[in-house]
């Protein structure tokens, strides 16, 4: 197979882990033949510095004419000044928009061996596997307008809309994977409150119908977010809005015990997908050989399965990972659970000399996502 891949290392560690995610992915081209032609281009602060907006026009062409997308990270206080329509941020936001990734997906997994990292008790954490939906290109975040008005720029308006194709189709992706996976819903609203929210449950309902075999729940975003935290393994896939899922899947990592052990696809309806951790810049620590490479290095394996249908490859890379943190090694955001405490550098190392050698051990991941 051949194919290429869009990489964009963003800012902060974004451009430390995509080290790792390239290397893996040569790795896998090598072991299994295959061919990933890799060209780089600019997104968020890095790009606003070097071309004074947060997404080049060269990007977006990079990516249209790829086959997929690698994001590291993007922001830092650097950018925090400007105003809000060229932060970083928005080369983000924008990029979703204009490839129309309206799907994200953002699997929790609880490993084994770092449940002492997690601030929940073990037995609530343990066995904990769930896929947050999110809906990326609609709501809060895109409404129109959203603005400050008044003589003294005193008040402020944002919108949220969707309409009802942006719902319908996000809802039929929650569905499919619930098929496949352990064939439970849980749509998350505030319809008690907002009007976007009672149009979301109507169309859940009416979807439901059409997947007779998926059990399906409605649920309060406030109630959703205290049995996150209280009973997660009730959960399995749960679909959402913009803001919502913004909010909650963020919250979920926590379950891990750190952000970086999160990936995240953004998928579209042909398969086209943009791969990038949940986590986001860290300038506290970029540069200094400390981030957690793992969140970019499984969404690599999100794209090998997603985007390309190579399921045993994108394996290979989940084992490789259990591996490594079977074997004790952890980077610090990890410590609390114990082991052996290495550099970003040093574990991306070790994961690569996995995924070359190949692995005996069955992947955690691979039979839910």
């Amino acid at each position: 197979m051949k194919k290429k891949i869009a990489v964009l290392p963003g800012d902060g560690v974004g451009r430390e882990i995509v080290k790792g995610a390239t290397s893996v992915l040569a790795a896998i081209g090598q072991r299994f033949g295959h061919e990933f032609e890799i060209e780089y281009g600019e997104i968020g602060g890095a790009a606003i510095d070097s071309s004074n907006t947060p997404l080049p026009t060269e990007t977006l062409e990079l990516c249209k004419r790829s086959d997929a997308v690698l994001l590291g990270a993007v922001g830092g206080p650097k950018w925090d000044h400007l105003p809000s329509h060229i932060r970083p941020e928005r080369g983000l936001l924008a990029i979703r928009k204009e490839l129309g990734l309206f799907a994200n997906l953002r699997p929790v997994i609880a490993f084994q061996t770092l449940l002492q990292s997690s601030p929940l008790k073990p037995e609530i954490a343990e066995n904990v596997n769930l896929m947050i939906v999110r809906e990326l290109t609609g709501g809060l975040y895109f409404g129109k307008p959203s603005e400050r008005r008044g003589d003294q720029q005193d008040v402020v308006v944002d919108t949220l809309q969707y309409t009802r194709e942006e719902i319908e189709r996000i809802v039929d992706q929650a569905f499919e994977l619930a098929v496949v996976r352990q064939k439970k819903l849980t749509s998350v609203d505030k319809a008690n409150v907002l009007e976007s929210s009672r149009m979301w449950r109507e169309i859940v309902d009416e979807k439901a119908k059409l997947y007779p075999q998926v059990e399906v729940e409605h649920m309060y975003v406030d109630a959703a977010a205290m049995k996150l935290v209280s009973r997660p393994k009730d959960f399995d896939v749960v679909v959402t809005e913009n803001l919502f899922g913004d909010i909650l899947s963020d919250e979920a990592s926590m379950i891990t015990g750190s952000l970086g052990m999160l990936p995240s696809a953004s998928l579209r309806a042909d398969g086209f997908g943009l791969y990038e951790p949940v986590h986001g810049s860290a300038p506290d620590i970029a540069g200094q050989n400390k981030a957690n490479p793992i969140a970019m290095i499984l969404s690599v394996a999100l794209m090998l399965k997603y985007s390309f249908n190579l399921r045993e490859e994108a394996e290979s890379i989940e084992q490789a990972v259990q591996e490594v943190l079977n074997a004790g090694y952890r980077t610090s955001d990890l410590e609390i659970a114990g082991g052996t405490v290495v550099g970003t550098d040093q574990m991306i190392e070790l994961i690569l000399q996995r995924v070359e050698e190949g692995s005996a051990i069955s992947s955690i991941m691979g039979a839910y996502m």
